[in-house]
């Protein structure tokens, strides 16, 4: 049985909606793309726990983004995009969001 082109495209729309979530409250927080997209960087529980304290809607896409293998914690125990969630955040936002070089 196929996928159901709805839920497909509902869960699209939300992964997107979270990306660009989140690349705001890095923004505002003082980081840069390249904290999630680089997989070796990442962020630190630290920085986790100060953006879910400051903004009510990170812990949301947080979720959202795990959930649907978008991301996870890297060696380092530290929150990065998947190379699904790098593909789709260099979509939404160019190379340089993504560069993973």
């Amino acid at each position: 049985m196929p996928p159901d082109i709805s839920t497909s495209a509902h869960v699209q729309r939300s992964l997107r909606q979270c990306l660009s979530t989140v690349a705001e409250l890095l923004y505002n927080h003082g980081h840069v793309l390249e904290t999630v997209t680089l997989p070796h960087r990442g962020l630190a529980h630290q920085d986790l726990s100060s953006l879910k304290t400051s903004a009510s809607e990170w812990g949301t896409c947080q979720q959202v983004l795990e959930a649907s293998e978008a991301a996870t914690f890297n060696e380092y125990g530290r929150f990065v995009l998947t190379g699904m969630g790098r593909e789709l955040m260099f979509d939404m936002f160019g190379e340089g969001a993504a560069d993973c070089a």
